[in-house]
């Protein structure tokens, strides 16, 4: 089972990442050279795309996380003993800072407060946690300390 969760863990991350890239990196820029009308057509339909597709990629790479880290569960219950149980740890708890920036995402549009400045920053900000995440997933196999 351990590497079909590895595999669904991988491509579900680099799903995750894309579109958080493409959003960010070239979505942002790009957008500029259209017009309004044009610009918040396209910025309707990549969001809601965006939402279908990333419930079910965040579902799995979630769920894939958590199976993967069940077979870790003595390096987890001593995260300070080994670098790997460190970096593991590390990892999760980004993880975890995500669905926290997902759920202040979801109390500013629920209460009116997400505006084009504070969803910018949420956006970057999840996307650096996810380029950390890989950085300490390579990391957790190639640094002994």
């Amino acid at each position: 089972m351990y590497p079909y969760l590895l595999v669904s863990h991988l491509l579900a991350a680099i799903a995750f990442i894309g579109t958080l890239f493409f959003e960010v990196v070239i979505w942002h820029n790009a957008r500029r050279q259209l017009s309004d009308i044009s610009q918040a057509g396209a910025e309707q339909a990549i969001a809601v795309r965006s939402r279908k597709v990333l419930h079910g990629v965040v579902l799995l790479l979630y769920g894939a996380g958590i199976g993967l880290a069940s077979q870790y569960r003595g390096a987890l219950s001593q995260p300070l003993a080994s670098s790997f149980g460190t970096l593991l740890s590390l990892k999760i708890l980004l993880a975890l800072s995500i669905i926290g920036h997902y759920l202040l995402l979801a109390y500013w549009l629920t209460h009116g407060r997400l505006s084009a400045t504070r969803a910018t920053w949420i956006r970057r900000s999840i996307l650096g946690h996810m380029v950390l995440i890989v950085v300490l997933a390579k990391a957790m196999f190639y640094w002994q300390w």
